[in-house]
C-alpha cells in the first residue's frame, strides 16, 4: 500500500488519462498532405498537467486515477521528477494516445482524442477506496478534471463531489458535457467551463459578455463558490457571489494553446490556497496561463516566469452589469 503524505496541498484526479502526441504543422489544412516541422510527446490528461504545473510551482502534489499496466513508464518518469506523489490505479491495457496538431500560422490546434481504457467495476471500487483514504489525510483541494473513461457513468464526478465534500474537501472539477452537467447538482466549490462548453451546457450562444456574466451568475446561484469562464482571447470572467472581476492577457506570439485551460486551473487553486481576493485570483491564474502561453513548448514553468506574467495581466469590474 502506498503511503499518504502528511502534507498534501492538493490530489488531482484524471480518470482518462493520454500520452499526448503533439504535432506541430504550419498551415495544417484537412484532406491534404502536411509536413510535421515538429513532434513531441508527454504524459498528460487535465489532471496530470494540473498537477505537473503545481508541483513546478513548489506546491505539494498527489495525483490519482486510471493508467494502464502496459506502459505507464512516461508517467511514472514525470512523478519522480516532479516529486508528485503517484496514487494512481493500474488497470489492464494501454493508457490512450491522444494526437494534438497545433499550426502556429493559425494559432489553431485540432484534438484527435482516442476513448481510452474502460475500468471495471472493481477499477472503480479501488479508485474510491484511493480517494477515501486520501481525503483522511488533507483537507485541501480535490481537482477532477477532463473526460469520463467508456463505460463509466457520466455522473461519477456528482458522485464524487459530494463523496469528497461530505469528507470536508474543497472540490474544484474542469469537465465539459454530460459529466459536467450532472455534476453541478453536487456544487463544486469551483467550475472552469469555456465559453464553447457553457454555450453547450446551456443550449444557446453566449454572444457577449453581459450574457456571459448572466451565466455565471446563475451557476453561482446554484452554490457554486467561483465561476470561472475563459472566453479565449477575450480573456476570462471570474465570477463569486459578491465579486466578478474580468482578466485579459496582452496580446503574445502563441506557438501552442495546449493546456492553457489546465494552467489557469492551476493559478486559481494556487491563489485559493493563500485565501487571495478574487482581483489577485484572476490576475494569478491568468499569470499562470500566459506563462504557460510564453513558453517554448514542453518548456518548465517555475514562480519567477509566472510572477513576471502575472504582472502582465489587466484586471476590471463591470460591476453595473453583475448587479443588474
Amino acid at each position: 500500500m502506498k503511503t499518504v503524505r502528511d502534507a498534501i496541498d492538493v490530489i488531482t484526479v484524471t480518470l482518462n488519462p493520454a500520452i499526448d502526441e503533439t504535432v506541430t504543422i504550419p498551415n495544417f489544412t484537412a484532406g491534404q498532405v502536411n509536413r510535421v516541422e515538429h513532434i513531441r510527446s508527454n504524459p498528460g490528461g487535465k489532471g496530470v498537467n494540473v498537477a505537473s504545473t503545481l508541483a513546478d510551482y513548489g506546491l505539494a502534489v498527489a495525483a490519482t486515477g486510471f493508467l494502464g499496466r502496459e506502459n505507464p513508464s512516461s508517467f511514472e518518469t514525470l512523478f519522480a521528477e516532479k516529486h508528485i506523489a503517484d496514487h494512481f490505479i493500474r488497470v489492464a491495457g494501454h493508457t490512450r494516445v491522444g494526437i494534438k496538431i497545433t499550426d502556429p500560422t493559425r494559432q489553431e490546434t485540432t484534438d484527435i482524442n482516442f476513448p481510452g481504457l474502460a475500468p471495471s467495476p472493481h477499477d472503480l471500487d479501488a479508485l474510491h477506496a484511493e480517494l477515501d483514504r486520501l481525503s483522511e489525510h488533507s483537507n485541501s483541494w480535490f481537482v477532477l478534471a477532463g473526460s469520463v473513461p467508456p463505460g463509466v457513468d457520466p455522473t461519477i464526478y456528482r458522485e464524487l463531489t459530494a463523496r469528497l465534500k461530505a469528507q470536508g474537501c474543497k472540490v474544484a472539477l474542469d469537465t465539459s458535457g454530460e459529466p459536467l452537467r450532472h455534476a453541478l447538482d453536487a456544487a463544486p466549490h469551483f467550475i472552469k467551463p469555456n465559453v464553447h462548453e457553457l454555450e453547450s451546457l446551456l443550449g444557446k450562444p453566449l454572444s457577449d459578455i453581459q450574457t456571459i456574466i448572466q451565466a455565471g451568475k446563475n451557476l453561482v446561484a446554484r452554490g457554486i463558490e467561483l465561476v470561472v469562464i475563459s472566453i479565449g482571447a477575450d480573456g476570462a470572467c471570474f465570477l463569486t457571489s459578491e465579486d466578478v472581476v474580468i482578466a485579459r492577457s496582452p496580446q503574445i506570439e502563441i506557438t501552442s494553446t495546449v493546456g492553457a485551460g489546465d494552467a489557469m486551473v492551476s493559478g486559481v487553486i494556487a491563489s485559493r490556497l493563500t485565501n487571495l481576493p478574487l482581483e489577485e485570483c484572476a490576475r494569478l491564474a491568468s499569470g499562470f496561463s500566459l506563462d504557460l502561453l510564453s513558453r517554448q513548448p514542453g518548456g518548465r514553468s517555475s514562480r519567477e516566469s509566472i510572477s513576471e506574467a502575472t504582472a502582465r495581466i489587466v484586471t476590471e469590474r463591470p460591476e453595473s452589469v453583475f448587479r443588474s
